[in-house]
């Protein structure tokens, strides 16, 4: 028997299931380029086979193609879409989407991405009419957010639904029924699991769920259980903007990708998280630039901040910056000093600078020199350029400026940055400032030296002074202390003045 033949038969005995029909497919592709002569007649039970494959030719181009099924397959965008307003499910209506300032508890659990995962789910909430709160005892929803990375990681979350259940069939009938629900990897990973093992759970939400977190508290508030862990190819919230779930929160997490894809054999992230999906670059870029506005606000708000940024330029012409790979041009980076002095008046700006970089020109120097004159640093710090083996410019650049030049060119910087920081450190004569005490001055033992609000040293003397803390009690000040300084003199590196008293960061702003 042909080869052929015998596949043919063990064919037809599947009885024609769907995993037949795309065999046969195969297969007659297969018989056209096969040994099997045409011409031969077609014998009747070769006749009945191409009478089957007729019908299914034919119901196979009457039916769907393969562009229907991408259809409504979302595509990746460059940029963040804006965000639309989808019509509700046809069993729920606008106003059963909306959170009716009922009060949720966050709880998160894991790695910086589920603290993430959190900031996300709230800025969701939060358009949808929840209201956030830290208090466990009246929170309407609880929502972990949880890690599968380990058994014990998966163990916690157990026992605390147990502590959880208590509280829940503790709530009074004259409150609002309290709903519990699950989200994150653990959500995604044990799915049904957990609703089955623990019926005091309302709902459930994968990683890549958290649009829906508002259809599926509306269908737990009917009283039934509701679930969407549902992994996506493309979903990456670039529209949604996280919002900080801790008020006393020190850092902040930006997170450009989700998902994996390395399938290591000891993990349960690309179960759990799906696919791996980049963010858009513009939506990361979006998210730190708000950040970024925070942390000046921050500093021009906050007393114990120090109102100091170091902003290194490196060069002013844009063409060496361009060699250096530094990322932007001298106009953005002036563009930039001009909005950190509007968000932050007198704030005190500091910068490095390398004189005599590969290629640099007679031109591309006078530039950075009129850099150091228009910004006029408060502090900076000036080298020559001096190549090191492995880095890029060692490879690719040639280290073409005279060491003399590089020299020359350095004096020169160094003079004009110091004149114009004499001219900015100027402007603090007369004003009395509030100083840190660091210790005693290097250049003297009879003076002490501590920092401004701008970062600047100050020098003063080492004498007794009244502390305003304590009415009628003279001390000398120890490093650590605040004292107010009323400045007589100033140069390019330092401010001078003598001491008035010691005072408190509190205290202190009762003279500025």
């Amino acid at each position: 028997m042909h080869p052929l033949q015998h596949v043919l038969r063990v064919q037809r005995r599947l009885r024609w299931g769907p995993l037949a029909s795309g065999s046969w497919l195969l297969l007659r592709t297969c018989r056209v380029h096969s040994g099997v002569p045409s011409t031969a007649r077609p014998s009747p039970e070769r006749q009945q086979e191409d009478g089957v494959w007729k019908d299914f030719s034919s119901r196979l181009a009457s039916g769907p193609t393969f562009q229907h099924f991408l259809r409504s397959a979302s595509v990746p965008q460059d940029k963040p879409s804006s965000p639309e307003v989808e019509d509700p499910p046809p069993y729920l209506t606008v106003d059963e989407l909306l959170g009716r300032q009922r009060k949720v508890y966050l709880e998160t659990y894991g790695c910086q991405m589920n603290v993430n995962d959190t900031e996300i789910a709230w800025s969701i909430l939060q358009k949808s009419g929840y209201l956030r709160t830290s208090n466990l005892q009246e929170a309407d929803v609880i929502l972990l957010v949880t890690c599968s990375i380990r058994e014990k990681a998966e163990q916690t979350i157990w026992n605390r639904l147990h502590q959880l259940k208590a509280l829940k069939s503790k709530r009074l009938h004259s409150q609002v029924p309290l709903r519990i629900g699950i989200l994150g990897c653990m959500a995604e990973r044990l799915k049904e699991e957990i609703l089955n093992r623990e019926k005091m759970v309302d709902l459930l939400a994968g990683p890549d769920a958290y649009r829906d977190l508002p259809r599926l508290l509306a269908v737990a508030e009917s009283g039934q259980q509701a679930a969407n862990v549902l992994l996506s190819l493309d979903e990456t919230y670039a529209d949604v903007m996280p919002v900080q779930t801790s008020p006393s929160a020190t850092s902040a997490f930006v997170s450009i990708m989700r998902g994996c894809d390395n399938m290591c054999s000891y993990c349960i992230v690309p179960f759990t998280r799906g696919r791996e999906r980049s963010r858009p670059v513009a939506s990361i870029l979006e998210e730190v630039r708000k950040l970024s506005e925070q942390v000046l606000q921050l500093i021009h708000d906050r007393d114990n901040i120090c109102k100091q940024i170091h902003l290194p330029a490196q060069s002013g012409s844009s063409r060496v910056l361009e060699a250096m790979r530094r990322g932007y041009s001298r106009e953005a980076y002036v563009e930039l000093v001009h909005h950190i002095r509007e968000s932050i008046p007198g704030v005190s700006l500091s910068s490095d600078f390398i004189a005599g970089f590969c290629g640099e020109t007679e031109e591309d120097h006078l530039q950075t020199v009129s850099l150091l004159q228009e910004v006029q640093y408060n502090m900076g710090f000036l080298f020559a350029y001096s190549m090191r083996q492995k880095t890029r410019a060692y490879h690719r650049l040639k280290d073409d400026v005279p060491e003399e030049v590089k020299l020359r060119r350095l004096e020169e910087l160094i003079t004009v940055f110091r004149e114009e920081a004499a001219k900015a450190n100027e402007t603090f004569v007369g004003c009395t400032q509030l100083v840190l005490v660091e210790g005693l001055s290097k250049r003297s033992a009879t003076d002490l030296c501590g920092r401004n609000d701008g970062n600047l040293k100050v020098i003063f003397p080492d004498v007794e002074l009244e502390d305003v803390t304590n009415s009628g009690l003279r001390v000398r000040a120890q490093p650590g202390d605040y004292v107010l300084v009323k400045i007589t003199s100033a140069s390019s590196q330092t401010l001078k003045g003598h001491l008035l008293c010691r005072t408190t960061l509190k205290d202190s702003a009762v003279y500025s």
